[in-house]
């Protein structure tokens, strides 16, 4: 790259790890995003540190954790305060700019104040953009708060806006931030609305194991928000070809993830706000620049280590108030200490925490706390323990048997380690009723996992 590289930030809305290929979905929804991945670096277990909408943003944006910012329910606003991307990109000399579902300001579902708009130079977006659109119906609006109306599919339309913002952008550097709403479900009808003919061609098809077992929507929902996840991965590629035809590919890099996943009401009663990979989970990959030909990260991968990635790609320094870590260092093959597990809050349904290892699930819960009202708590009790390596779809809760307390005491000391690093009082954590009979792996086999380092 002969200048600092263009940055794109491609950002779906509740979409599930395994919708792509480089994850062994046998659909060929994404080959787009898998041809990027193969070629970039594969972000493998990517997790969200907060599986709500307005939470995810906030730390994709400040790169700081929910309890941090204080955004750590949707309808509070990000504070005016906040240093975001868009600032410390734009005092790097880039314009900045935001096209989509903002979801951080206060009032209105469409227009966002100028002072609420995290820094963004140039606007095209609404608050609440599933409030302000619908699949063929797209309104946004622009820097004076005027709306606009855009034809075509909502994929579609956003694409458009996107390219010719690229179009028109060449000279200096650019920091684009690409917010869709697919594949989140259309609220004020609950469901899933794919393009003419999409829905179709997966209707009764693979399901993903986790629901296959256990249902919920998915049987109604899920051929829509596959058909969403296809029209978006074309949407990327429709991108990439504009980056080309402009002769920008080589000097952009582009970065696809989403906020969290879905789990088609199957772990409360509705997509998201839970600890397991369902929610949690999102596909995340990173191309251009240092990412091309960085193969495949293993390591678990927090979305809060994604603002500093970015910038450090981008040959920003990385401001030392962010909680998370770039990845380039796993990348170059240097020696670094990563952390074993991500950290991961999740509030509304119930206020709970988290730490997701390559091994082992953990999640707490506080029982005497209102998760729309309360933003932590001074006690939790141990609600899920999954392994992974026996359970991937987490159908197994293993917390209260006697046979894993003492993997829950490694947990729980990390646990509270990541709380404590993120700013939260150190609670009171209570074992988990224990089940009247205990089955499952002897301690002395829990024993040889943590000597070789499964723990």
């Amino acid at each position: 790259m002969n200048k600092r590289p263009n940055v794109i930030v491609f950002f779906t809305d509740q979409q599930r790890w395994d919708t792509t290929g480089v994850h062994g979905n046998p659909l060929d929804l994404t080959p787009n995003f898998d041809r990027l991945a193969r070629a970039g670096t594969d972000v493998h277990t990517s997790i969200t540190c907060q599986p709500v909408c307005g939470p995810a943003r906030a730390c994709l944006q400040t790169g700081l954790y929910a309890t941090e910012t204080g955004c750590y329910r949707n309808s509070v606003p990000l504070p005016a305060e906040s240093r975001t991307l868009a600032h410390y990109f734009g005092d790097a000399g880039y314009d900045t700019a935001y096209i989509g579902k903002w979801h951080l300001a206060e009032g209105a579902h469409g227009p966002v104040a100028p002072e609420q708009r995290g820094g963004y130079d140039y606007w095209l977006a609404s608050n609440l953009l599933e409030f302000t659109s619908d699949a063929f119906d797209l309104v946004m609006y622009d820097k004076d708060n005027q709306p606009v109306k855009l034809p075509g599919y909502r994929v579609d339309a956003q694409t458009d806006a996107a390219i010719r913002y690229i179009d028109e952008h060449q000279d200096a550097p650019f920091f684009l931030f690409l917010s869709y709403m697919e594949p989140h479900h259309q609220n004020h009808r609950d469901d899933y609305p794919a393009p003419p003919g999409y829905a179709e061609r997966y209707r009764g098809r693979w399901l993903p194991p986790d629901l296959a077992a256990l249902g919920g929507s998915s049987h109604q929902q899920l051929a829509g928000y596959l058909g969403m996840i296809k029209r978006l991965d074309e949407a990327l590629g429709r991108l990439v070809d504009a980056l080309i035809s402009l002769d920008l590919l080589e000097d952009t890099i582009i970065l696809f993830t989403s906020d969290h996943g879905n789990h088609f009401k199957t772990r409360n009663d509705e997509y998201k706000r839970s600890p397991h990979d369902a929610s949690a989970r999102v596909p995340t990959m990173l191309y251009g620049g240092p990412f091309s030909g960085g193969g495949r990260i293993s390591q678990p991968v927090s979305l809060i280590d994604l603002p500093p990635t970015l910038l450090d790609g981008a040959g920003i320094p990385v401001p030392e108030l962010m909680s998370g870590r770039s990845v380039l260092p796993l990348i170059r093959g240097e020696a670094v200490d990563w952390h074993d597990e991500v950290f991961i809050q999740y509030s509304e349904s119930i206020v709970g925490r988290a730490i997701r290892s390559r091994r082992w699930l953990y999640a707490i819960t506080a029982p005497d706390k209102d998760g729309w009202r309360d933003p932590g708590s001074d006690r939790y009790v141990e609600a899920e323990l999954y392994d992974l390596l026996a359970d991937p779809e987490q159908l197994r809760n293993l917390a209260g048997y006697e046979s894993h307390r003492q993997v829950c005491d490694i947990l729980r000391s990390r646990l509270l380690k990541r709380m404590l690093a993120a700013g939260e009082d150190e609670p009171l954590i209570e074992p988990a009723p224990q089940h009247a009979f205990s089955r499952g792996m002897r301690a002395s086999q829990i024993q040889v996992d943590i000597e070789d380092g499964w723990l």
